[in-house]
């Protein structure tokens, strides 16, 4: 398991603390056989994404449905935000969209259909991601792709050669379906990615 942390951003403007959970799912990575990659990429990405002051609660956990779901109930009662990276193939041990649906309350489609629409952008094997998302009382739990580079293009989107973005990714819309369920506001750094919501929901 890997302790939580803290990232706070210095800014002139007061930004409402968010406390997001993020899960790293994988057999050998949590047995220390190689280290584990989607936690810092999480991180990093967050980092940069999002203005808010933002506490990391983060696990490391093997591919095991019963931990998986133990994990995210216990996650989503602290967290606006859960992200989980791993564990959405085919293989036998790939049971994270299992679990991430055997705790969700409601669940959210669109967001698996556009995680894999983005990734069939760089690769025709994207139609084997099994990934979703529900949302958990107050709580929205996402299941992302295992590797950092997928986890930044469905996060943030597909740019062309001058940085331009040719394809949004979903993060557009997760601060205003927490804001649905009455999570945090989160507001994001449009140079990363600009979040969506209708005039009469943004503050001013």
């Amino acid at each position: 398991m890997v302790n939580s942390g803290i990232h706070l951003f210095k800014s002139m403007v007061m930004h409402e603390p968010a406390r997001i959970g993020l899960v790293s799912i994988s057999d050998r990575a949590s047995s220390g056989v190689y280290a584990d990659q989607g936690l810092p990429a999480l991180r990093d990405w967050l980092g940069a994404a999002l203005h808010n002051p933002l506490e990391f609660e983060a696990r490391l956990i093997p591919d095991e449905q019963a931990v998986i779901e133990a994990t995210l109930i216990e996650l989503a009662a602290r967290c606006c935000l859960v992200l989980t990276t791993g564990g959405t193939g085919p293989a036998p041990r790939d049971v994270t969209p299992e679990a991430t649906l055997a705790v969700g309350d409601k669940e959210m489609p669109g967001f698996g259909e556009e995680m894999r629409r983005i990734s069939l952008n760089f690769v025709p094997t994207a139609i084997l991601s099994r990934q979703v998302a529900v949302i958990r009382k107050q709580a929205l739990i996402i299941n992302l792709p295992g590797q950092p580079k997928s986890i930044k293009e469905t996060l943030e989107g597909v740019r062309a050669a001058d940085g331009k973005v040719t394809h949004v990714g979903i993060f557009a819309a997760v601060p205003y379906c927490i804001d649905l369920i009455g999570g945090t506001y989160a507001e994001t750094n449009e140079t990363v990615i600009k979040a969506w919501r209708p005039k009469t929901a943004t503050r001013k």
